[in-house]
């Protein structure tokens, strides 16, 4: 189902589409390719945080809450990065860094439907060249599928006329209790390393997680008052390939997510900064820190600037790709 879900301050009209299969239910939005909602059927509330207010979404508050980011996810150091020997400098929106593409990135857009059923929806990007600093025109898709009895699967593919940087990441936050905050959620990551970060969230090398807090491969319970504070990428692998567990959260209500997806890496924040101000979400009332678990797939940060990490590169007649699935179920 396609419906009218708003018009952007610049004039553009926005639609909510509602796909379905099995138990599962979800509504994406042309804005950003944004997941606003999913709906497990038995489970009286939302699990992925969102809003019914347009405004929230475009310049506001919630700017980043279920879309898609990019060109460029995470953040670029100094906002700028050399390509096949010419310096690239992109919108410091960070002060000093570039976070996911800029002001003008892809969370910005707004997508074209390119094709629609009930259970599916595949949307489209062109992205001019030299927007946001990033050279190439380049071609953009996202397939937003549901499949029977509870899973929600992203394939996404790109491709450019010219040399450029491409590392898409959902930037959805997950709350599965239906309550404020993720007070007493489980969390488990698949992986034995993580990258430490500086001042800037810039990330300073790759340390194995035993002995520290980022340590999570048989779990811990998710506490707001815990010193231990999340916005790094976690190494699930060296580069991307097959589908792999990435992380399992599970409320204390008994519903769980299970996500899978073939990137190397995984940025978990645990959103303590978020405040939607005056916009409520889907709760009717306003997002407060630690309100959701934000677990984005991609590559790993900054990479444009780091030659021991994952490429993000994409060339002309390459395809980038991704695929990141989420499953759920209720105890």
């Amino acid at each position: 189902m396609i419906a009218p879900f708003g018009t952007t301050k610049a004039g553009r009209p926005v639609d909510a589409i509602t796909i379905s299969a099995g138990d599962l239910t979800a509504k994406i939005l042309t804005f950003g390719a944004i997941l606003n909602d999913v709906r497990l059927q038995g489970v009286p509330y939302g699990l992925t945080l969102g809003s019914n207010d347009l405004a929230a979404y475009d310049r506001g508050p919630m700017d980043y809450f279920g879309t898609l980011v990019g060109p460029v996810a995470n953040r670029i150091s100094g906002a700028s990065a050399t390509l096949d020997g010419q310096v690239l400098t992109f919108d410091a929106n960070e002060g000093e860094t570039t976070l996911h593409g800029g002001t003008e990135g892809m969370h910005t857009e707004i997508w074209q439907i390119a094709d629609h059923t009930d259970h599916s929806v595949t949307l489209t990007l062109t992205l001019s060249n030299g927007k946001g600093g990033f050279p190439g025109t380049r071609q953009i898709t996202a397939r937003y599928e549901v499949e029977a009895p509870t899973t929600l699967r992203l394939r996404l593919s790109a491709t450019t006329d010219a040399p450029t940087f491409m590392n898409i990441a959902n930037h959805s936050y997950w709350s599965l209790d239906g309550r404020a905050t993720t007070e007493g959620h489980w969390l488990k990551l698949n992986a034995d390393r993580y990258t430490p970060v500086d001042a800037r969230l810039i990330p300073t090398g790759v340390c194995d997680v035993v002995g520290t807090g980022f340590d999570l491969r048989e779990g811990r319970v998710l506490r707001p008052s815990d010193a231990q504070r999340y916005d790094h990428n976690f190494c699930l692998s060296d580069q991307p390939g097959e589908m792999k567990q990435a992380a399992v959260l599970k409320g204390e209500t008994g519903v769980t997510l299970v996500m899978e997806t073939t990137e190397p890496g995984l940025q978990v924040f645990d959103a303590a900064p978020i405040d939607s101000g005056t916009f409520s979400g889907h709760r009717d009332v306003p997002e407060v820190g630690f309100c959701g678990v934000a677990l984005e797939a991609q590559r790993w940060p900054d990479a444009p600037n780091q030659p021991t990490f994952p490429s993000v590169i994409l060339r002309p007649g390459e395809t980038y790709a991704q695929e990141t699935l989420w499953r759920f179920s209720k105890d």
